[in-house]
């Protein structure tokens, strides 16, 4: 069984979660939904593993989230589930966040400014025939 697709979630400290997607000699595809803990006697892990198979994937998608709807709506409705959206692994998002805000409230550099006083011809005869076109010209 060939894997073709893995995603995991870091879930605290001692808990992660892998979804992987796998392929059969036959071409048919199912998930695999891992939870792995490290023992408390850093011994290794404790792994538990549910196979999912193509023709569940919508009753189970329906029922897990039929499931949180009702822990956030009915069980903990003022409970700030948001709070918890973030991509970095436990303890990186303070430091990258202190580094967003450090950049963000950083001044700008100033930008040098070059004057380059070396005459163009061209922009000199443009200027001629700019005024020449807008001033009258007295003839001789």
């Amino acid at each position: 069984m060939d894997s073709v697709y893995s995603k995991r979630i870091r879930a605290g400290k001692r808990r992660t979660y892998f979804f992987d997607v796998r392929a059969t000699k036959g071409n048919d595809y199912f998930l695999t939904i891992t939870e792995s803990r490290k023992r408390f006697d850093d011994n290794g892990y404790d792994r538990h593993k549910i196979f999912l198979y193509k023709e569940d994937f919508n009753k189970f998608v329906k029922a897990m989230q039929e499931a949180v709807d009702f822990v956030k709506t009915e069980l903990m409705p003022d409970f700030d589930f948001d709070a918890f959206n973030h991509e970095y692994p436990e303890g990186e998002s303070d430091t990258v966040a202190a580094e967003v805000s450090a950049t963000i409230a950083a001044e700008p550099e100033p930008v040098p400014t070059v004057v380059d006083s070396t005459p163009n011809p061209i922009e000199d005869a443009t200027a001629v025939q700019d005024n020449l076109s807008t001033e009258e010209v007295d003839k001789w």
